[in-house]
């Protein structure tokens, strides 16, 4: 069975999606948004700290950082910590650094060239890039259905700098990139 998340940054949602059989919980801000959600989320098999700035509405506006890289990374580091306060092991924890979330285009590219920096922190690393607007903007595709052979292209990506779960929309065109990538690698 695959295993079934839950994006939510809201603990009576995750609860209901885990009571309905989900098994990840994926919280986009982290344990920041709601004091109740590591409680819930020490329940679920997994748990998915995604980095964000700002608040959904307005972190697009004007993000800004000393070293996107870094910074993102630090904060990964401390809500990591809060997890593990709450009693959650990082052997179940996944660090997702959140491409699109409060960054600049140029925040995401650089992010993407060096996403294996995120393996020191010692746990499973997702990346969800699929048909996000940078992968359009970059690879001239207005609209997100138009975006699939970008988004395999940050895929193909990821996964070559180690990066464990790929959150995609276009399953069979990336399952069958990577098959051929793990081939022309030796990999098979």
């Amino acid at each position: 069975p695959v295993p079934l998340s839950v994006d939510t940054r809201k603990s009576a949602v995750a609860r209901a999606a885990l009571e309905a059989g989900a098994r990840i919980v994926n919280d986009v801000s982290a344990l920041g948004h709601d004091p109740a959600m590591a409680a819930v989320a020490a329940r679920a098999e997994g748990l998915c700290l995604m980095h964000a700035q700002g608040e959904p509405g307005t972190m697009q506006d004007d993000p800004r950082y000393d070293d996107v890289l870094l910074d993102v990374y630090d904060a990964l580091d401390a809500r990591l910590a809060a997890a593990e306060g709450a009693g959650i092991p990082r052997a179940r924890i996944l660090v997702d650094p959140g491409l699109g979330f409060g960054k600049t285009l140029q925040h995401n590219v650089c992010l993407l060239r060096r996403l294996s920096l995120y393996h020191g922190l010692g746990c499973a690393v997702l990346v969800g890039a699929s048909r996000k607007r940078f992968v359009g903007t970059i690879g001239g595709a207005e609209a997100a259905r138009d975006r699939m052979p970008g988004s395999v292209a940050v895929a193909l990506h990821a996964a070559r700098q180690g990066v464990q779960v790929l959150r995609v929309h276009d399953v069979g065109a990336t399952r069958q990139a990577l098959r051929l990538q793990l081939a022309m690698d030796g990999l098979t």
